[in-house]
């Protein structure tokens, strides 16, 4: 197997690591990058300065992505800031290679409806990750949920709070993708994964509102701190779901509260639980998994791509199914701005 990865920063190291670990030693790898000071990083949160990866990774690195895909890889990894996703990911496709996006699938409507429509009709597996899709704690609340265990839908609330600086304590956050407008960063997008949670288990809303700007004294040129109001028909019943992303939260918070007539599910990343509780005889039913490690979703997430691209079938988030909470972030953009509600960003009326 020969893979390019396009960007060698945390999350491009980590996904060479699990794919090498995953296929060993045939693996053939190579990158195209322009940034090019990024230290080693573990997945740890350890960082040495000064190794160059392609010796440490012993992979070819190429100086032009053009270069990179003459030499014919099975598969992309675009792993760059999200401004650059589609371009190079439409790059790829058009080269013949199978695509791992890195969330979101960019920052902007702009080519992403020529981006799916290639894709379908090409039949290249594209797949975006998400990854908390394969977290124990979600997947544990929403078997709960689809087995109506608190019964009637009524509300569900998510936040992720996290202090931008903490991110990657090696590099200037300042720089960081996350704090600047021109790659693509600002909380609503850079944290889009809770979006990515209420879609997978609620669907797309009929209206989005959202409150967000900068109110810190952060280095940064986009919005740190935003909150979304989704109003959801569900059953025939308006539904509203909220969302609270931000850059300010230490030490870090990332919990959802789902709440039913019958009860409520609350997961506590933090924590490492999900707990349901039950009105009806006060029953509470706790799932723990303490022996989680964080990389452990990642190595799923890596498996179940290379899964569809050894048997050419779908991957759990596909290049449509995770192009969804892009439509929900960029109709919060339009509210922040307007200060009205926008159903989700349709593709083809964007172009």
């Amino acid at each position: 197997m020969k893979a390019l990865f396009v960007g060698l920063g945390s999350i491009g190291q980590r996904h060479l690591r699990n794919l090498r670990t995953i296929v060993g030693e045939s693996l053939e790898a190579s990158a195209w990058r322009v940034t090019k000071t990024v230290p080693l990083l573990d997945g740890k949160g350890n960082a040495e300065l000064g190794i160059d990866l392609a010796h440490h990774y012993q992979i070819l690195e190429f100086e032009r992505l053009r270069d990179a895909l003459e030499n014919k890889p099975n598969i992309v990894f675009v792993c760059n800031p999200n401004s650059f996703h589609v371009e190079v990911a439409q790059a790829a496709i058009d080269a013949g290679c199978d695509v791992f996006i890195e969330k979101p699938v960019s920052h902007s409507a702009a080519g992403i409806a020529r981006l799916i429509q290639s894709v379908n009709a090409t039949s290249r597996i594209v797949a975006v990750g998400f990854q908390y899709r394969f977290h124990p704690g979600f997947q544990q609340a929403k078997l709960w949920l689809n087995e109506n265990r608190i019964g009637q839908f009524a509300s569900a609330s998510f936040i992720n709070g996290e202090y931008i600086p903490g991110w990657h304590p090696y590099e200037d956050y300042s720089a960081s993708y996350g704090a600047r407008s021109d790659l693509g960063g600002g909380a609503l997008v850079s944290q889009i994964h809770e979006i990515d949670m209420a879609y997978d288990m609620f669907g797309l809303p009929e209206r989005v509102y959202a409150v967000g700007d900068r109110h810190s004294r952060l280095e940064l040129d986009v919005e740190d701190s935003v909150t979304l109001l989704l109003r959801t028909m569900i059953n025939g019943r308006n539904v509203p779901i909220d969302i609270h992303l931000d850059y300010l939260q230490s030490p870090p918070v990332r919990k959802f509260t789902i709440v039913g007539d019958k009860g409520r599910i609350v997961w506590d990343e933090q924590a490492q639980s999900v707990t349901l509780e039950e009105i009806d005889g006060g029953d509470v039913h706790e799932f723990n998994y303490p022996d989680f490690d964080r990389n452990d979703m990642f190595m799923d997430e890596m498996r179940d791509f290379l899964s569809a691209v050894e048997k050419r079938g779908r991957p759990l988030v596909d290049i449509e199914t995770g192009s969804e909470s892009l439509r929900i972030a960029l109709a919060a953009q339009l509210s922040m701005k307007s200060g009205d509600a926008y159903r989700p960003v349709d593709w083809q009326e964007s172009n």
